[in-house]
């Protein structure tokens, strides 16, 4: 990578933007220029990252365990090295650069994302004065500015301290926000003009998401669910909003997408096929479906992770303490007993007698480059916004306006969608969700105010309803990553006990509200070319092929 950061890597695009030489009258290859408005479109069909951060948040939050300290007996070694280190909240430096799921393939797809909008942007800038009201160009200029905000959006969250207030934000130490398009080799993004605050790097997110937003034509998509459309797009801003808590516009912009009745928004779950996997993951990443406001095609080796059975999701029954995983996927709630129907005949475990269950979302697409040597790429679909997670942004919102009958209102067509027939009850949250954390696996400690002296402390009714809408939260986006964004806002204490393969003791470690390593560590390549290595001194207490087939949990 040399004294650059970002390395454009558009040669992978096969697309040439500037021309070589003023003489030669025609490009000399088959690259393209970008001169036309369905190049720019083609052109922007490129930024969509194949790669998302949900392993690497997965194993840093609390939906996982480690199955060597549940089950004693056990000494499995993880899938990757790298994803012991996510585990422990150490650096991660056990991966090439070629491997799935790494800071590195974060980085380096969002930032090749950014860079793919700002050609683009640039490229439109050269057609038009004005491609803002541009009839032929305007579409694409909103997508690329909404683009532009939403892979800064996941960088921050990664790689920086949650947002918190403009006071303690402008002093945490952002991302390099790019708006200009590399026309150099070397460009030195650790120079302190490229180095934003949290502060400015989400002022520059707003400005991107409200240069585009209204911009959005759904009509000029072939299949809207894979491009920021009109719903995927306001989902954003509800989600932008509430991490910034900005509440009435979390409403607006939540309104915007699930219209006047959510429920005709929502994930029809009786209507998925269990008849094979394949059905229901089909079924599941359905384009058409009204709840898929924006699927994300990656590389992913997530459900080899859980095949190794190393990091879990499980029941936690353990001499050791740990502390229940199993509210992610199998718990019961305030209005249901055991699991949720909805996922009746859905959930998988890898093995007979091993702890380790998993929705069957998360299964891999596997596409076949050579069938006879059994060689090709493991595909995950991701759905980054949904109808049940902006719902969910909303209710939270409403929480806080102290609008709680609407938020319980939401909150009944959430367990509605998951075929729960009971309706739910502010006296059943009380019950639910009341109780001391220590004893408590469905309430988790809070100390947002601690973050913020901003931040609006609940207690009581609205206090049980909050743990309500979190839990709500982790159940909707386990295995995406999310979990690991709230437990960031809220100051949420993790507690993770580990053992090695070749450890005879479990170490018990906790991150604290205020623990650096709450920020994942910048790639260990971007430090190598020069970068600023993150601060996370904190003191530490103490690709082979699937084999074993995935069992049915009745």
């Amino acid at each position: 990578m040399k004294k650059y950061i970002f390395g454009l890597s558009m040669m992978a695009l096969s697309l040439l933007f500037t021309a070589c030489e003023d003489k030669l009258d025609e490009v000399p290859d088959n690259r393209t220029e970008i001169d036309t408005p369905k190049k720019v479109q083609l052109l922007l069909v490129s930024g969509y990252p194949q790669s998302v951060p949900a392993v690497m948040c997965e194993l840093s939050g609390d939906n996982f365990v480690d199955n060597n300290v549940v089950k004693p007996g056990i000494h499995r070694s993880p899938y990757k090295d790298f994803h012991e280190e996510a585990y422990r909240w150490q650096d991660v430096n056990n991966y090439g650069t070629g491997e799935d799921d790494t800071p590195y393939q974060v980085w380096e797809s969002y930032y090749q994302g950014i860079a793919v909008a700002n050609h683009a942007i640039a490229a439109m800038q050269e057609m038009s004065s004005d491609p803002a009201n541009d009839p032929e160009l305007s579409h694409s200029w909103g997508e690329a500015h909404v683009l532009r905000a939403y892979l800064h959006f996941v960088l921050v969250n990664v790689f920086a301290e949650a947002y918190k207030d403009e006071a303690q934000s402008s002093q945490d130490v952002g991302i390099p926000y790019v708006v200009e398009p590399e026309t150099t080799v070397s460009v030195d993004y650790g120079d302190d003009k490229f180095r934003h605050s949290v502060k400015e790097t989400y002022d520059l997110i707003e400005k991107d998401l409200l240069a585009g937003i209204d911009l959005i034509d759904d009509s000029k998509y072939k299949v809207p669910a894979y491009h920021f459309n009109h719903n995927a797009a306001h989902a954003f801003a509800a989600r932008f909003y509430l991490y910034k808590r900005q509440y009435e516009k979390v409403i607006e912009h939540a309104n915007a997408c699930l219209g006047t009745n959510a429920s005709t928004m929502l994930r029809k779950w009786n209507a998925i096929s269990t008849s094979t996997i394949d059905a229901m993951l089909n079924s599941y990443n359905d384009e058409t479906a009204p709840c898929n406001f924006l699927l994300q095609s990656t590389y992913s080796l997530q459900d080899r992770l859980l095949s190794a059975i190393r990091f879990v999701i499980n029941d936690g029954n353990s001499s050791e303490k740990v502390k229940s995983s199993k509210n992610a996927v199998y718990g019961g709630g305030p209005n249901w007993s055991n699991r949720l129907p909805a996922y009746d005949g859905k959930i998988y475990r890898y093995g007979e007698n091993d702890d380790g269950s998993w929705l069957f979302r998360v299964h891999e697409y596997f596409e076949y480059t050579d069938k006879i040597a059994g060689i090709g790429f493991v595909h995950i679909i991701y759905q980054p916004f949904t109808a049940e997670e902006t719902l969910l942004c909303r209710a939270e919102a409403k929480l806080y306006l102290g609008q709680t009958a609407s938020a319980l209102e939401d909150l009944n067509s959430w367990t509605a969608s998951k075929l729960v027939e009971n309706a739910l009850t502010q006296a059943q949250i009380n019950r639910f969700y009341g109780g001391d954390p220590a004893t408590n696996d469905y309430v988790a400690e809070l100390n947002p105010d601690k973050m913020s002296p901003e931040f609006k402390v609940l207690t009581g009714d609205e206090l049980n309803m909050l743990h309500c809408i979190l839990h709500f939260r982790r159940v909707e986006t386990m295995f995406e990553g999310l979990r690991w964004f709230d437990i960031k806002r809220y100051g949420i204490t993790v507690h993770h006990a580990y053992r090695g393969p070749m450890d005879k003791n479990v170490t018990h470690d906790y991150l604290q509200w205020n623990d650096k390593r709450r920020v994942l560590q910048i790639p260990n390549n971007v430090i190598s070319a020069g970068y600023p290595s993150t601060d996370r001194s904190t003191q530490v207490n103490q690709s082979s092929p699937m084999t074993t087939a995935p069992i049915l949990v009745k």
